[in-house]
């Protein structure tokens, strides 16, 4: 098997660069075979954000060639009875990953056919086998380069276990009537401090909301107000004002929230999770 028959491997973590752990992680999968392809998701996680993790992974995953082997590395639970898995999906991935919530959501988007736990016993790096807080690079790197590199089969990760075992977050579905959609702010962009819902466009579009309307917006953290103003729902950003709100559609085609060239998260003090209650009413 050459170079480019073998699949590309794509990390992501919420090591940072700060010290050598994505380094080390990365020489166990050149020690294991020197031709297999490395590339970073992202190591900027929040840390034991096992939420963020499982999001990340559907905003990436499907973009990338299938075959591909995705190792997903947020684990708070390291070296304790929490499963170390490797997820085959639907559409045509692996996941390698702890089994602490990291699959929610390409579970529900995508399907999960089979997952499998890890065999330590074959399957981890041997030479640290006294280390218990490092399975991004003990355990999930070096299996997944084995199974990369053809050495192992799926089947030769270990044993499968129930697909409805895996470990999930709680995921409301938004709720869609016309002229009015209720939803949550589901994760944010963090570099320009947007804020993506669970609302599809497509359900958007359904309740009656078009392009250039006005909406009237209440988010709501808990039980508290937190933001109500009408606000312009567009296509992208340069179509409202700068420094004002306005929704949008993202590029997973869900509605999203933004102040044109500032930050929606730091202006507002606003946060993503399923306690951050988004409200869109006609105006």
């Amino acid at each position: 098997m050459g170079m480019f028959d073998k699949p590309i491997l794509v990390f992501q973590t919420d090591f940072t660069y700060k010290e050598g752990a994505v380094s080390a992680m990365y020489g166990v999968v050149k020690s294991v075979d020197r031709e297999l392809e490395i590339f970073d998701g992202t190591h900027e996680i929040p840390q034991y954000d096992t939420w963020s993790a499982s999001y990340r992974l559907l905003q990436s995953l499907p973009f990338w060639p299938k075959g591909t082997i995705y190792v997903s590395v947020v684990d708070p639970g390291v070296g304790t009875s929490r499963r170390a898995c490797v997820a085959k999906t639907a559409n045509g991935y692996y996941v390698v990953t702890p089994d602490n919530g990291a699959l929610t959501h390409i579970k529900k988007e995508f399907g999960i056919l089979e997952v499998r736990e890890i065999d330590e016993r074959v399957n981890r790096l041997q030479s640290t086998r006294g280390v218990a807080i490092f399975h991004g690079r003990d355990l999930f790197g070096y299996t997944a380069a084995r199974l990369a590199s053809g050495i192992i089969d799926y089947e030769g990760v270990g044993p499968a276990y129930p697909v409805n075992q895996i470990v999930t977050h709680p995921l409301p579905e938004p709720a869609v009537e016309p002229g009015h959609v209720r939803g949550i702010f589901e994760i944010d962009d963090p570099n320009f401090g947007n804020l993506w819902t669970n609302i599809p466009l497509a359900d958007f579009n359904r309740a009656g909301f078009a392009y250039g309307d006005m909406v009237h917006t209440k988010v709501f953290h808990g039980e508290e107000l937190v933001f109500e103003q009408d606000v312009l729902f567009h296509q992208s950003f340069g179509f409202a004002q700068k420094g004002a709100p306005m929704l949008y559609n993202n590029e997973l085609m869900k509605i999203a929230m933004a102040v044109t060239q500032g930050s929606l998260a730091h202006q507002y003090g606003m946060g993503f999770g399923n306690d951050w209650i988004v409200d869109l009413s006609k105006a």
